[in-house]
């Protein structure tokens, strides 16, 4: 395998700064979204194209760069549906895939169980899946997609191949270190009032990440900085809940709910995070959804998807309250995860039930919560 110098490369990773590795990152995300494929810059190179958005034009530009035959790479949820039967272990799986099945419709329903084409039932064996298919499936999940990812070794002239067709090469360690690198160096960028209904003395402090990446809001009601151990929630944005006032889940009445505790007692602050359906993002959140109408609980919903139980990143929280000088804070939360990684960053916890009543519609959520998400409600 040759090695490819990525100071040659069109867009490439330099070995810069941290924000030129997180903004090559942030690209290669977008690049997947796009359904171009992206060049895994080692020393044995690779190249990886996410299955859910795969065309004729990335599939074009992968095979231009593949040296070998082609590796399906699941979430080992999403492989169990795929092979019809148990997978094993928590590393990704991967499976050979016959040119036959090189094809868009064919590879978006390899990656999304609601998606109407049937699947074939004589797949290959499973083979060892490379190192590389848990960065495959991690940049996957960074750029908002279904972890599923088609792999293949690249050739030796991939680097001058990469370079003519204009795409972009990463680097496995950046992937892999992107979500702490981006929790880490938050910064506030913009504040304003914003007074609520009910808390007439709120404020928007807005947080980003460095080469853009999401934005993360605290809502502050009066000076929680100035307590010794305000009020806080740490709250990911729900669209059909805090929105639209869904019924499926409780978490419009906790947004609410913890702003009207903290206007009564003063002070408080409630972290919104930009990670929503427990960071699998909304369009997957609509997907579990129809799962869950089809018989499966929120958790396995999730993992047939080939997602975590709960993706999401307790890190940007306490990077939050670090940058707004709170260290010791009274949690509204039933999640033990959340009182785990405040503490964990040296945040001082002490945790406040935060328990909304079943509304008819979300009572099978709720329960799923507290016997397989080990969430205290009662």
């Amino acid at each position: 395998m040759t090695h490819i110098n990525l100071r040659d490369e069109t867009c490439s990773a330099e070995a810069t700064p941290e924000g030129t590795a997180a903004r090559a990152v942030h690209r290669a995300a977008a690049e997947l979204r796009r359904g171009t494929p992206v060049l895994l810059a080692e020393a044995a190179p690779w190249v990886l194209l996410a299955a859910e958005t795969a065309g004729a034009r990335g599939l074009g530009e992968f095979a231009a760069l593949a040296a070998g035959a082609p590796l399906l790479l699941l979430a080992p949820g999403r492989a169990a549906r795929v092979l019809h039967r148990p997978v094993a272990g928590a590393t990704p799986v991967a499976l050979p895939l016959a040119r036959g099945l090189l094809d868009p419709v064919r590879l978006r329903a390899f990656a999304d169980p609601t998606v109407a084409e049937r699947l074939p039932r004589d797949l290959p064996a499973p083979v060892a899946a490379p190192a590389e298919a848990t960065v495959a499936l991690t940049l996957a999940k960074l750029a908002r997609l279904l972890p599923a990812a088609i792999a293949a070794p690249a050739r030796p002239e991939a680097a001058a191949r990469a370079r003519e067709l204009g795409l972009l090469a990463v680097r496995a360690a950046d992937v892999l270190a992107y979500p702490e690198a981006m929790a880490a160096a938050l910064t506030r960028v913009a504040e304003a009032a914003v007074p609520l209904d009910g808390a007439p003395d709120a404020r928007l402090v807005a947080f980003r990440g460095p080469e853009g990446g999401a934005e993360h809001l605290a809502i502050m009601v009066g000076r929680p900085e100035d307590a010794a151990a305000p009020l806080v929630r740490i709250h990911s944005e729900c669209f059909t809940g805090d929105l639209l006032g869904s019924l499926r889940c409780d978490c419009g009445p906790q947004l609410r709910g913890a702003i009207r505790r903290m206007a009564e007692a003063g002070a408080g602050v409630l972290l919104y995070l930009a990670q929503e359906g427990r960071g699998i993002g909304l369009a997957s959140k609509l997907r579990a959804y129809a799962l869950q109408d089809g018989g499966l609980d929120t958790l396995d919903a999730n993992h047939a998807l080939g997602w975590e139980a709960d993706e999401r990143d307790f890190v940007v929280a306490a990077s939050m309250l670090m940058e707004l000088g709170i260290a010791r804070v009274r949690l509204l939360t039933n999640n033990p995860e959340k009182v785990a990684a405040l503490a964990a960053r040296g945040i001082q916890v002490m945790r406040e039930e935060h328990v909304m009543a079943p509304n008819g519609v979300n009572d099978r959520y709720l329960a799923t919560k507290a016997a397989r998400f080990g969430h205290l409600l009662g």
